[in-house]
């Protein structure tokens, strides 16, 4: 069942990530952002199943990687573009309800559907508190980081 769930998990990536280019009046930074967030998901979710703080029982392309590539390359980083868009003109409180409504929702996915009915991810030392604050701050790091690149982008 599992595999099912990844290889639809997959699909509705790239549908999402087709249809947030679909405005392409900013491509360029939903593309920046994009790398930006696979980038550093990688970066910490390989440290977290290196350490075997959670560990991803059944995963897209295990015989490549340990850790869960559909979600650090395609879908967290599609839902940051997504993210990104819908707080591109808010003010600071605007991003920060934002930002903990994502984070709530991607972290109620992962901890009360997956890693409770399914073995696409299993806790160890970690908990939903990690996973929501991960998110939380990677996710406003960056919105920060293309706050700062789209000012010094302004600039020159």
């Amino acid at each position: 069942m599992e595999k099912y769930i990844l290889w639809g998990l997959l699909l509705l990536g790239l549908v999402l990530l087709i249809l947030s280019f679909k405005k392409s009046r900013n491509i360029t930074q939903w593309l920046l952002i994009f790398f930006m967030q696979a980038y550093f998901s990688t970066f910490i979710g390989v440290i977290v199943v290196e350490k075997k703080m959670v560990e991803y029982p059944v995963k897209f392309l295990p015989h490549f990687f340990e850790t869960s590539i559909l979600y650090e390359y395609l879908l967290f980083p599609v839902v940051n573009i997504y993210y990104y868009q819908t707080t591109y003109h808010s003010k600071l409180f605007g991003i920060i309800i934002q930002t903990l409504f994502y984070s709530a929702g991607l972290t109620i996915l992962e901890v009360g559907v997956f890693e409770k009915y399914t073995e696409l991810v299993e806790y160890h030392a970690w908990t939903w508190i990690h996973t929501f604050s991960s998110i939380f701050l990677l996710m406003l790091f960056i919105r920060g980081m293309m706050k700062l690149v789209c000012k010094i982008s302004n600039k020159e």
